[in-house]
């Protein structure tokens, strides 16, 4: 295909328009839509894109950047500390047998020496990561045994990547390619001795580590200042770009820091926005790596070498299988969810990609055993949606019900998820900092850069975000909240956020805070219930305080401030219907204030007797005067 850069995204749209729908309407899931649409418009097919697939692997390579980025973005340090019993134990079993074992059959099987013996068993031990978290959002499936444990063999082989890409540059011998060969390397690792790689591989991530704790938060503070989410949405994908170029100049793989990156920046203020603001890249860029996928599948290669290859792809997923059941085993699966497990990572993951091409520029794998394990790895990657799809049609039934993963205490959730406070301004820190003190905590979220940084400083965990983006509220936890609290000061985007819970959470109670008549009219237009004018109990309490002080009785000025707002709420859901036709409303709002204050004065000659009793002055004399009388009559 030419160049043409509007040709090339029509045919990529067009291939993903007509078979991820087909596909998700046989129940086959979005992800083998992908790799068939890939399939078809690949070099082997029908010719629409790549000359053998290098312009889709280009493509496919920064999608993994940019999820490896997101993954590293969602993984909480509390969280993988909770975890790392699970991740360890998996990830020791999964990673370890199945190198060992893999290595053995390519040495003494395929003869290779025992570096690349090595290599290649590192980059068969990789699952796909990209495949199975979509398939555990799609189907549900994430808060399953088998989907937690699944998550957790993904974390260790994430961390995994890095001592083994460091390990990788000591396991070359023989002849080293010279700058420039390979695919997307970078110069200043080759130019090196063989010995001070390794240090140069850490030193670059220590300088992704350092510059994602004091440079990025900084630098993204700035930018948020700005008030434009387009800029804030710019700056995200420009560290992601930054980050990935920094460490393709060095050698490393562009995924690799984009997830490290993403790991520092997990407890950062700005990590729901960072995720809602890359949500859209995240979905396109997925589709198109698995669209780079099936493009890359070399059929010529394929149909070359048929029994071989699939030799190789069902010897694989079968040894990756046996391993996975095992470790299903050891941590006490249940049959159902052990099975879920091990289809969900029996195949060869994007990793492998990776560590196979970076193997190859170091000559510890040849060209054409690296074009044999690449088409292995794709089709590995294809057959895995079928055999999801076979498990939860036949399986799955025969062994009943999916096992649910042990549910938090109620109190924790309550603690994490129950409570959303959109806006911690005057009037959502007060709210919020009441609660917190009655011991209810809130997910905090606030798009004023400066006074998250100080709240957080004041020991708040407050999160940088506009709340009325459905990416951002779900990050913060909505679907399993009960209460919404919008305190955004703009009444706008208190609007937004509240159609945005209404259409997609129906069942999330709503709190709104109104500034005014006529935004509670607004309000209670879209069916909100639970409405709070900021200025209606503040200027009450004001008028209570004037009237103790012109000398009425203090329980008298409160209890006439109680029947005020009363009254006026009372006033609110009346006129709410003539808020559009001007003439109307402003007779019916004569006619409310006039029915207000004779309501009040009847109200108040009929309590006065009944007031008496309640003035503290009043009872001080009359007790005074009856103790003189008393002691008068003792005399």
């Amino acid at each position: 295909m030419n160049g043409d850069f509007l040709q090339t995204a029509l045919v990529f749209l067009l291939a993903a328009v007509a078979c991820v729908p087909i596909a998700k309407r046989l129940g086959m899931g979005s992800v083998l839509g992908y790799l068939i649409a890939g399939m078809l418009i690949g070099p082997f097919v029908l010719g629409f894109v790549g000359e053998e697939g290098e312009d889709i692997m280009h493509i496919a390579e920064f999608g993994v950047v940019m999820m490896l980025f997101l993954i590293g973005l969602e993984l909480n340090p509390r969280e993988f500390w909770k975890m790392r019993k699970t991740i360890l134990t998996l990830g020791f079993i999964q990673m370890g047998i199945t190198t060992i074992l893999a290595g053995a059959i390519a040495y003494f099987l395929f003869k290779f020496t025992h570096s690349t013996s090595l290599a290649v068993a590192l980059a068969m031990a990789m699952s796909s990561t990209a495949i199975v978290l979509q398939t555990l959002k799609e189907k549900n499936i994430s808060n399953t045994a088998a989907g937690q444990s699944s998550f957790s063999v993904l974390i260790f082989q994430d961390i995994a990547v890095i001592p083994i890409l460091a390990l990788l540059p000591l396991l070359a011998t023989g002849n080293r390619p010279t700058a420039g060969e390979g695919h997307g390397s970078g110069v200043m690792i080759e130019q090196l001795p063989e010995w001070l790689q390794p240090i140069i591989i850490i030193a670059a991530v220590g300088v992704v580590f350092i510059a994602g704790r004091f440079v990025v938060v900084p630098f993204m503070r700035l930018m948020a200042k700005t008030r434009l989410r387009e800029m804030f949405t710019a700056a995200s994908l420009l560290l992601v770009i930054a980050v990935a170029y920094l460490m393709k100049e060095v050698g490393l793989s562009p995924a690799l820091g984009t997830f490290i990156a993403g790991v520092v920046l997990a407890n950062s203020e700005y990590k729901h926005e960072l995720e809602s603001a890359l949500e859209p890249f995240k979905g396109l860029l997925l589709g198109l790596f698995f669209i780079g996928v099936g493009a890359s599948l070399n059929f010529a290669l394929v149909l070359q070498e048929p029994a071989l290859i699939f030799s190789l792809v069902l010897g694989l997923m079968l040894l990756k299988a046996l391993v996975l059941l095992f470790a299903g085993k050891i941590v006490k699966m249940k049959q159902d969810q052990n099975i879920l497990f091990t289809f969900l990572l029996s195949q060869v993951g994007e990793f492998a990609f990776v560590l196979l091409t970076f193997s190859n520029q170091l000559a510890i794998i040849d060209q054409y055993w690296l074009d044999m394990l690449m088409a292995t790895v794709a089709l590995s990657m294809t057959i895995t949606p079928v055999l999801l799809l076979l498990n939860e049609k036949f399986v799955s039934p025969y062994y009943g019900t999916r096992q649910k993963a042990d549910e938090k205490p109620a109190d924790e959730i309550a603690e994490n998820n129950k409570v959303i406070i959109a806006g911690f301004g005057h009037f959502g820190s007060t709210v919020g900092r009441f609660l917190r003190a009655s011991g209810v905590e809130a997910t905090i979220l606030d798009n004023d850069s400066d006074r998250v940084d100080m709240l957080r400083k004041m020991g708040f965990k407050v999160y940088y975000g506009d709340a009325s983006r459905l990416q951002l509220l779900e990050s913060a936890g909505i679907a399993g909240a009960k209460l919404l609290i919008t305190a955004i000061d703009s009444p706008e985007v208190n609007i937004a956020l509240i159609q945005q819970v209404q259409k997609h959470y129906p069942k999330v109670e709503i709190m709104a805070r109104a500034r005014n008549r006529m935004d509670a009219y607004e309000l209670m237009e879209m069916g909100v219930e639970k409405i709070y004018r900021e200025s209606l109990h503040t200027s009450v309490q004001l008028a209570i305080d004037a009237l103790t002080n012109m000398g009425l009785r203090k329980y008298t000025a409160n209890r006439k401030g109680i029947e005020f707002v009363k009254q006026d709420e009372a006033s609110l859901h009346n006129l709410v219907q003539y808020r559009n036709d001007h003439k109307q409303y402003v007779i019916n709002a004569r006619a409310q204030i006039e029915l207000q204050e004779r309501l009040l004065a009847q109200e108040q000659v009929a309590g006065q007797e009944v007031d008496v009793a309640w003035d503290s002055e009043l009872m001080r004399k009359v007790v005074g005067g009856d103790n003189q009388s008393k002691n008068k009559g003792d005399g």
